[in-house]
């Protein structure tokens, strides 16, 4: 059952004007791919959107790569919309050039380490938003483990959205976080001065600022690969508590006392999850 956000807290009226369900014309997507040096995982993040059973235009943003990736990128040429390789100042400015090249009615991210978990990811997309009119959606995220993808070692499970989760501390899986175009050309994109917590700030920005509305779709969607040891990834994300605070000030909106503290803490349950080899839903 898919679950959506349509209004703002206590009934005020919603920021973000609200759209008519059911266009007559389907929903456009964009996917954007960011990568450098990816030669190990690109081939199969490519794979991963030819193999969808809805349309999409795909475009790589390549930061210079010293490997094969530009080399097994141009092997599917003539099924990529657009290639990208220049100088970047890292990730989300790669994010950022893709988004402004994108003519899709809808925008996802899939980075190179990811991939979608089935083949009707964008098919679950589309309808949720043409049948609901809201301006995004997001699902749920596993982390598997980089030599065998088949091993679950950690599960974001997510939940339909409320205003107030983000002041306990949630926030939606990014890399499942699919947007309407007209909300980026609107509102902006990711902040580069954010560093790490880009992602977490341009979520704050759409949803808790400005209130677009949004759909929970529960089910797996991306599939992402995990980038070291489980306890790192949490000092890591400790670490940038500084970042996670700076992106509510920057919206000018006031956290908890103990929201950027229980923020990285929440994410200490995903590891109590594990799915079967067999299926990811």
């Amino acid at each position: 059952m898919m679950n959506c956000w349509t209004k703002a807290a206590n009934n005020e009226p919603l920021p973000w004007p609200r759209r008519k369900k059911m266009s007559s014309q389907p929903l456009s997507i964009s996917i954007i791919t960011a990568c450098r040096n990816s030669e190990a995982v690109i081939g199969h993040c490519i794979e991963s959107v030819l193999s969808q059973d809805y349309p999409s235009e795909h475009i790589i943003v390549d930061g210079c790569s010293s490997d094969n990736t530009l080399a097994i990128v141009r092997r599917y040429s003539s099924r990529i919309a657009r290639v990208i390789s220049e100088p970047d100042q890292g990730m989300y400015d790669a994010m950022n050039k893709g988004i402004a090249a994108a003519t899709g009615d809808l925008l996802g991210i899939l980075n190179s380490d990811d991939y979608y978990a089935h083949e009707g990811v964008l098919s679950r997309v589309a309808g949720a938003l043409e049948s609901s009119g809201a301006d995004s959606c997001y699902g749920d995220l596993v982390y598997v483990d980089p030599r065998d993808t088949s091993k679950v070692v950690r599960r974001w499970k997510s939940r339909p959205y409320e205003r107030k989760l983000f002041l306990r501390g949630w926030m939606p899986p990014h890399p499942t976080f699919f947007v309407r175009r007209a909300v980026y050309e609107k509102l902006g994109s990711f902040r580069l001065d954010l560093g790490t917590a880009a992602d977490y700030e341009l979520m704050l920005r759409f949803l808790m600022k400005h209130g677009i509305s949004t759909c929970h779709i529960p089910e797996v969607l991306v599939v992402m690969r995990t980038g070291g040891a489980a306890g790192r990834s949490l000092f890591t994300r400790l670490r940038a508590n500084r970042a996670d605070k700076r992106a509510w000030k920057v919206n000018g909106l006031k956290p908890r006392p103990w929201t950027i503290v229980v923020k990285p803490l929440s994410k200490m349950g995903q590891f109590l999850f594990r799915a079967p080899k067999s299926g990811l839903r």
